[in-house]
């Protein structure tokens, strides 16, 4: 299958800012941000073409266990409460902020998770070790000599990001912030990545991101990774995705990957191409991306949803449409993707389509999160059985709802499991 994964990384990106702003924040586009310092830094290093892509790929996504383990500092790994979070982080001066962030224990998630995506160079640790600090206080203990000099320049690029606002930086504010890297240098900062830094990035770089914004940018500086994947290497980057989705909450830690194989054995029970199988799994295992901007504290609510609170959930299908959109060549994924709450008598969401304008992949994408859902717990009931799964289902084909030969199908491909 072919993919521009640059594409669908920066389209990752804003969902991944969107959980950072909820949670502690940090102002929007951060992993862009981040990711245009990186790649400043990195080409003054020398690097180029896909290894200077890929480094400064890693720089954009560093935080992409941060949903997982952001609660833990304050609530020991429980179910994040984002408004309360949000007051508490509020509360900490500079260097209190700075030592929470690095406390986050999300750079270990996110190493294991971009090891899942089809990099063609060597990009171990940078991720790892990128809240380590130069005198080895970080949560790792790695000091300067230990960690990768690209996790150094990431680490660097990433406390600027979330310490300074670098949309509304003036001249003399970027030049305060030159005097603070350097009383910081040896001991959150190697002194290399503050001289790499003062090297290669000026106020005219700060300009041209506050003129053009970050991703702009970005597009100018590096290529495009475009490649034909094999079918497990799309498995891996589904599964890449699937998992931060699914840590948002604590309660659907396999609903996405669930779904997806669920699409695609019934597309294989349904005779599609060997490519449309792997693209239904795919969709699937994006279909829910956009609860990545759905708040916590309605994500695990336990009792029931006031209209308000589920018309604001609601809103994550569309949310899905929108951040998939972005992506050329996804076009079929993103519409069986965002459509998987729509019901074939036009009440579903978020477009109101009906059976006519509903393909049988969008009926398979919805059956199948249903069922998933049905049969996994969540916090206002217990899992239900497979039998009773299909006699909801088949109580929703018959008024209307969804496709009654696609549930018979599930209750022949999922009955013996």
């Amino acid at each position: 299958m072919k993919l521009n994964l640059t594409d669908l990384l920066y389209a990752l990106s804003v969902a991944l800012d969107m959980v950072e702003h909820e949670m502690i924040g940090v102002q929007s586009a951060h992993g862009k941000h981040v990711a245009y310092l990186t790649s400043l830094m990195a080409k003054g290093m020398g690097y180029e073409g896909v290894e200077l892509n890929e480094i400064v790929s890693c720089a954009m996504l560093h935080d992409n266990a941060f949903s997982e383990y952001a609660s833990e500092e304050f609530y020991g790994g429980s179910a994040v409460d984002s408004v309360e979070l949000r007051k508490r982080v509020e509360l900490l001066n500079g260097e209190e902020y700075m030592d929470f962030i690095s406390g986050c224990k999300h750079s270990e998630a996110g190493e294991n998770n971009i090891r899942l995506l089809p990099f063609r160079t060597n990009i171990e640790n940078i991720i790892l070790y990128h809240h380590e600090n130069a005198d080895g206080t970080g949560p790792m203990g790695k000091n300067e000599d230990e960690t990768p000099f690209t996790s150094q320049i990431v680490h660097l690029a990433d406390a600027i990001d979330v310490t300074e606002n670098l949309l509304s930086m003036t001249e003399e504010e970027f030049n305060e912030m030159i005097e603070w890297m350097e009383q910081l240098t040896d001991k959150f900062f190697s002194y290399d990545s503050v001289k790499l830094f003062k090297k290669t990035v000026s106020y005219d770089d700060i300009i041209a991101l506050q003129d053009n914004g970050s991703e702009p940018l970005l597009r100018q500086l590096l290529d495009d990774i475009v490649d034909d994947y094999t079918d497990q290497e799309i498995k891996n980057i589904a599964l890449f995705f699937a998992r931060i989705v699914d840590c948002k909450s604590s309660f659907v830690r396999s609903h996405s990957i669930g779904v997806a194989e669920k699409a695609e054995v019934l597309s294989k029970y349904f005779g599609f191409s060997a490519d449309k199988c792997i693209r239904m799994y795919f969709a699937g295992a994006l279909h829910d991306l956009g609860k990545l901007i759905i708040q916590n504290d309605v994500l695990e609510k336990r009792g029931n949803l006031t209209d308000q609170e589920f018309a604001y959930v609601k809103n994550h299908a569309s949310a899905t449409y929108e951040v998939l959109k972005r992506v050329k060549g996804l076009e079929d994924i993103t519409r069986w993707a965002s459509r998987h709450h729509e019901k074939l008598d036009g009440s579903g969401y978020p477009f109101g389509l009906t059976a006519q304008e509903l393909s049988q992949e969008d009926r398979v994408m919805t059956c199948a999160d249903i069922y998933q859902a049905l049969t996994e717990p969540r916090p206002y009931k217990d899992a239900y059985t497979h039998s009773r799964a299909i006699e909801i289902m088949k109580s929703m084909a018959e008024s209307g709802k969804i496709d009654g030969d696609i549930v018979n199908a599930l209750e022949q491909c999922f009955g013996n499991r």
